[in-house]
């Protein structure tokens, strides 16, 4: 059966299943946020709860179990509900830059002709520029937000689904079951939603779950030059923008602030691992190359 191959594909690749354990764990943190950090600030729960205004982090304790980050911000907190942010840009920029690759790339392939050669020829302007730095030119202009940089991000990111979109359709257009869906007599945008469209996506799919994570980092990216969240933000990249004036510890103890970059650092690290295992899988489970 169906159900019993594509467990049998996932299951085959160990790692792939480190990598569901991995979302799995973030997505468990992200769900319960509000119980495992309860919520300081009810009109924005992403804030951080800040204790004092001292410069100088403290050490994990009792009040603090991840410690503070410069300015007295809670690094547990900033953690748990840094999980929950991660997930909000993640998916949201994926999905909505999937679907307007998707859109972009189905046009092109459908109308084909001076459509297909204007829009081939957008993507290639952006693709032009590296996307991160077009995505702090974007980000900049509209100001620094996270939801600006949300919108920046997208904006980087759908020509790559519209060019991976295109080329597959335009190669499943050629295959026999088509040509018989045309000698039946079926309409083209019949074609195109029936058979064309839902043959063409899978490797998009793959990519997308493999974006997502790249999409965190990118974003933590831009927080740490200050080009998305805001000061006190439960955003990981923000966390390790505070933590950069400490990296060094002090001149007896080069650990002395350990906790301030590991720890954000390895959220980070683990979060994008996860997802990049995760799409291993879909590719594992989608390509049908695979026995």
């Amino acid at each position: 059966m169906l159900q019993n191959r594509i467990f049998k594909r996932f299951t085959r690749n160990k790692t792939s299943l480190v990598g569901l354990l991995l979302v799995c764990f973030f997505a468990f943190i992200a769900l319960f946020a509000p119980v495992l950090a309860p919520v300081d600030n009810a009109r924005n729960p992403y804030q951080m709860p800040q204790s004092s205004y001292a410069i100088e982090p403290q050490t994990p304790s009792a009040s603090h179990w991840f410690g503070t980050t410069e300015q007295q911000y809670d690094l547990y907190y900033g953690v748990v509900w840094g999980a929950r942010l991660a997930f909000k840009i993640g998916i949201t920029v994926t999905f909505f830059a999937f679907l307007i690759g998707l859109l972009v790339g189905s046009a092109a392939a459908y109308f084909g002709g001076k459509t297909d050669e204007v829009i081939m020829r957008l993507t290639d302007v952006v693709f032009a520029v590296p996307s991160l730095v077009l995505a702090m030119v974007i980000a900049a202009m509209l100001g620094p937000d996270i939801k600006n940089m949300m919108i920046a991000l997208t904006a980087v990111a759908w020509p790559s689904y519209a060019r991976l979109v295109r080329g597959d359709i335009l190669s499943v257009k050629q295959r026999d079951f088509v040509t018989a869906a045309r000698a039946l007599g079926a309409g083209g945008p019949r074609i195109m939603l029936r058979h064309i469209l839902p043959n063409s996506i899978y490797p998009s799919v793959v990519v997308a779950s493999l974006d997502i994570g790249y999409i965190v980092l990118t974003a933590a990216s831009l927080s740490f030059l200050g080009l998305g969240a805001q000061p006190g933000t439960a955003d990981w990249g923000q966390l390790i923008a505070m933590a950069r004036n400490w990296v060094l510890g002090t001149s007896g103890n080069t650990l002395a602030y350990w906790h301030t970059v590991f720890i954000p650092g390895g959220a980070i690290f683990f979060f994008v691992l996860g997802w990049n295992l995760l799409g291993d899988a879909f590719r594992d489970i989608l390509d049908p190359r695979q026995g």
